[in-house]
Formats: C-alpha cells, structure tokens, sequence
C-alpha cells in the first residue's frame, strides 16, 4: 500500500489492463476508435466540450477524448493499452487492429506513471510514419515529430532493440508534504 495525494493505492501485481477505447465507453458514455470519421469525432469533442486543432486526425482526437473526459478518472494502478497508431509513431501497429498500436501507459491515481510500447523496427514503415508526423508538424502540430534520418539509417543497419520503460516523473518532489522535502 502507498498513500499518495491523500489516497491510498494497492500497488500489488498484477495490475488491471485496459483498452483506452473501453475506458472511454466506461467513463465518458461515447464510443470511439481511430477508424471513426474525423467529423464525427469533432462532433463528439463539440458535444463533450473538448477544443481540437483542425488538422488533428481520428488518432488524435480519440487521445484528446480520453485525456479531457477520462484518465484522471482511473484510480488505478492500471495499464491503459492500444492506443492509436497515429499518436504513437514509434510503436508497433497492434497485430489484431491496425489503427492501434502494442502500447501501454501506467496511469495511478489519474496520472500517467508510465509509457512503454513494442518497438516498430520496419524501416519502411518507421519512415512512412515519421513522413506523416513531419506533415503534421508543418500543419501546425507541435506535439508532431520531423524525420530522423540517423534513426532510420540505423533501424536500416539492424538496429538493435532500444525498448525500455520511460517513467513519466519530473521531480517526486513538488508531491511531497511541505514539510518533508527538506528530507530530499
């Protein structure tokens, strides 16, 4: 057990595992996927009250979805799975939906603690997806990535697996007690 922001969370394994659009269904009410039609996921963000950029695509828009109507929701521990193809460029396309992909976050207490994913290592499509971020960065996307061409050049070469867990925390600090910091 570990108390946390006044919450006491059971972080014994395994953890609770999750599709995001399962989530979504749960806690907001609306059904989404990455295949639906951008207008009506755009309709869905006008009724639900969540601002979007234009050139967002489905993706993005479903993300945009769970992130304002439900992740704080999730108490957790929980690894929310599948998230869209388009919003993870690195990871590889889901083997039973290709709009999805093999990735994970790690969300406690309502907050992402964690984000790991199968690494893509087609070069092929690695530089079709990069292609595709660099276009949405030239539309204004600042979230989008360009092309790495050293990342590709050596995914060409064989590069080795470079997956691994990213732990999501900046500093622990700012969610201490005042009075235990100084103990840092």
């Amino acid at each position: 057990m570990v108390e946390w922001d006044g919450r006491t969370f059971d972080l014994t394994p395994p953890f609770e595992r999750r599709p995001m659009i399962d989530l979504v269904k749960e806690h907001a009410g609306v059904s989404v996927h990455p295949s639906d039609p951008v207008e009506s996921l755009r309709k869905m963000c006008d009724d639900l009250d969540i601002p979007y950029d234009d050139h967002w695509g489905s993706g993005k828009l479903v993300l945009e979805i769970y992130e304002k109507t439900t992740e704080a929701k999730i108490e957790g521990p929980t690894f929310v799975c599948d998230y869209p193809l388009e919003v993870s460029p690195l990871a590889r396309a889901h083997h039973g939906d290709p709009t999805l992909t093999e990735r994970f976050e790690l969300i406690v207490g309502g907050r992402e603690i964690a984000n790991a994913y199968s690494e893509l290592n087609d070069p092929i499509e690695q530089r079709r997806r990069f292609e595709a971020q660099a276009a949405l960065k030239d539309r204004g996307d600042a979230e989008a990535q360009g092309v790495d061409t050293d990342y590709l050049r050596a995914l060409e070469y064989g590069l080795p697996p470079t997956g691994g867990m990213v732990w999501e925390l900046i500093d622990w600090s700012c969610c201490w007690p005042a009075s235990r910091r100084s103990e840092r």
